[in-house]
């Protein structure tokens, strides 16, 4: 019997043994299933700070870029408004010069007696003088009004003063020479004599 007991002894060892490892096992698994968790949340945070950080870049990338898009528009604009300005002042530095001519064909017409009138020349001149004035109106020339106007010192320079009754004052008398506009900017003032 004794031998029954020792084996059931040694089985019963056996059995808590083994009792003990599976609580070891299961201890570990647990201590396993805890390192994996933690490894899991840490992976979880890496993960979450790594998209936060690549949706802050991307929102900086995307601020750079409106503003690089913005900047660029705002220089497109700028240049072709510098363009405009640099054509209209070279337009109007060209015009200026063309003013005296236009100048001497009125006084040449001026000065056609009547006899002169149906000569070939004289149609010339007058032909030359329309063209030009017509190329003037179509470049956007046109003439200052000054004759019996208002005296305007943004359009009319005062070359001298009269004392008459015939006219109000500060009315412009007389035109010395004519003035010009080119769009919205006075090529030439109009020369004139004013009435006080």
């Amino acid at each position: 019997m004794k031998k029954k007991e020792e084996v059931n002894e040694e089985f019963n060892k056996d059995e808590t043994q083994l009792n003990n490892d599976d609580i070891e096992i299961e201890e570990v698994d647990d201590v396993e299933l805890v390192e994996d968790e933690a490894e899991s949340v840490d992976e979880n945070e890496l993960v979450k700070r790594a998209f936060i950080e690549a949706e802050k870049q991307m929102k900086e990338n995307a601020d750079k870029y409106q503003r690089a898009m913005a900047e660029f528009d705002n220089f497109r604009k700028r240049t072709i408004k510098e363009k405009a300005t640099m054509y209209d002042n070279g337009v109007k530095e060209v015009l200026e010069k063309l003013l005296p001519a236009i100048d001497n064909f009125e006084r040449a017409l001026e000065h056609i007696t009547e006899a002169e009138k149906d000569l070939s020349i004289t149609k010339g001149v007058e032909m030359i003088y329309k063209q030009l004035t017509d190329t003037m109106t179509e470049l956007g020339v046109k003439e200052i009004d000054a004759l019996h106007e208002e005296f305007d010192p943004n359009l009319h320079h005062a070359v001298t003063h009269e004392e008459n009754d015939a006219y109000d004052d500060n009315l412009v008398a007389e035109v010395f020479q004519k003035g010009y506009m080119y769009k919205d900017t006075v090529l030439r003032y109009s020369m004139v004599k004013v009435v006080n």
